[in-house]
């Protein structure tokens, strides 16, 4: 592993400049005024769907994207979340609490603004379980992979055998000593 305290990390510095933390607030309103410019749309869902979309947003931001998009740090921080990489990996900083403290927020707003009801309030505790488990410490650096890396598919079959010869002719030969059959077979 590379020295990652040795340059600094433009990927994850930002969460401690001055306005960083008010961009969170800025967008849940937008999204919020989104919402309600659709039509037929209440309160109770508005709050649900904005609630949903900030943690899908945040987990696959905070917790599931690794690596950096800039080539300066040379790798170092290419297995880590940008989670692990907020304050060089330390816990418990003012970033840190302040991004677990957003999402615990919108969901005791999103459940008291839908009325309690069961069933939202189920969707939006799951929602809030699923981004808060992996920002907690004992979870550092340890990922729960449910497809392998680069998957697309179910693998191509790799058949090992030998090459069926070819005739001068250009046909197969059936038979033949590396063809595996003595014959063809009837249907």
């Amino acid at each position: 592993m590379l020295d990652q305290n040795a340059g600094f990390n433009a990927n994850a510095d930002w969460v401690n400049h001055k306005g960083a933390w008010v961009v969170h607030i800025v967008l849940i309103l937008t999204g919020k005024i989104l919402v309600d410019v659709v039509p037929g749309i209440t309160q109770d869902i508005s709050w649900t769907i904005v609630n949903l979309g900030y943690m899908a947003l945040t987990f696959l931001m905070f917790h599931h994207v690794t690596g950096t998009p800039f080539e300066a740090n040379a790798g170092a921080y290419d297995e880590l979340t940008l989670w692990e990489q907020i304050d060089e990996g330390a816990q418990h900083t003012p970033a840190k609490k302040w991004l677990t403290s957003v999402p615990i927020g919108l969901f005791l707003i999103s459940t008291h603004y839908t009325k309690y009801n069961l069933w939202l309030f189920t969707l939006n505790f799951c929602a809030l379980l699923f981004v808060l488990f992996p920002k907690l410490p004992i979870l550092d650096r340890l990922r729960f992979k449910v497809l392998p890396a680069h998957f697309s598919g179910p693998p191509t079959p790799n058949i090992s055998r030998a090459p069926t010869p070819i005739s001068r002719t250009g046909t197969p030969v059936v038979g033949g000593p590396h063809s595996g059959r003595k014959s063809p077979r009837p249907f």
